[in-house]
């Protein structure tokens, strides 16, 4: 079988990236029998655009593929919650030019996050863990955890406003007032 340019750079440059593509796909979708189908229909568009024009910056590439096609899912009917659709817009932030600055910016915050996760309570810190970070529903995470889904939402409550303060204590404000809004928001409704 021969393969063409296309397909070595396929291999190459989108392949790669599968395991945060499928995190992206869990993330945002809820229903997680369609998330082979989901990456399946994104190399698919990735390709045939491919064919055409190759893009010189493939993740942001691969990333935005993705949110359209979920966009276009939401749209044609699919049940798929409001506030997912509304923090993938927030891809767009990075969808822009990768540069090695922000590359170095985003290990170092990834760094403070894991050290402010490892201040949580142990049960808080496997909770929000499972939840936010694996992408488990709140069922799924009751139902292993042998606790209740009301205990499951107040430890992500509490995990998520601690997090915020460790996060905001060692300097890291970029991004962070939207993350604030959405846990003061959450506040209202506890």
């Amino acid at each position: 079988m021969n393969h063409t340019p296309l397909d070595d750079w396929f291999v190459e440059q989108v392949l790669p990236l599968e395991a945060a593509l499928m995190r992206f796909l869990r993330r945002n979708w809820r229903h997680p029998d369609d998330i082979t189908d989901l990456r399946q229909e994104v190399y698919v568009r990735i390709y045939e655009a491919a064919e055409h024009n190759r893009p010189a910056l493939v993740q942001p590439f691969v990333f935005a593929v993705a949110r359209n096609l979920l966009i276009d899912r939401a749209r044609r009917g699919q049940i798929v919650a409001i506030d997912s659709i509304a923090d993938m817009a927030e891809l767009d932030v990075w969808v822009d030019e990768l540069t090695p600055e922000r590359h170095a910016t985003g290990r170092s915050e990834l760094r403070l996050l894991q050290a402010a996760l490892e201040t949580l309570p142990a049960r808080c810190r496997e909770v929000v863990t499972l939840r936010k970070i694996d992408g488990m529903s709140q069922r799924d995470v009751a139902g292993q955890m042998g606790i209740t889904e009301n205990t499951v939402e107040r430890q992500v409550s509490n995990g998520m406003r601690a997090l915020a303060a460790a996060l905001l204590s060692r300097g890291m404000h970029t991004g962070m007032e939207k993350f604030i809004h959405k846990i003061r928001k959450g506040r209202g409704a506890a």
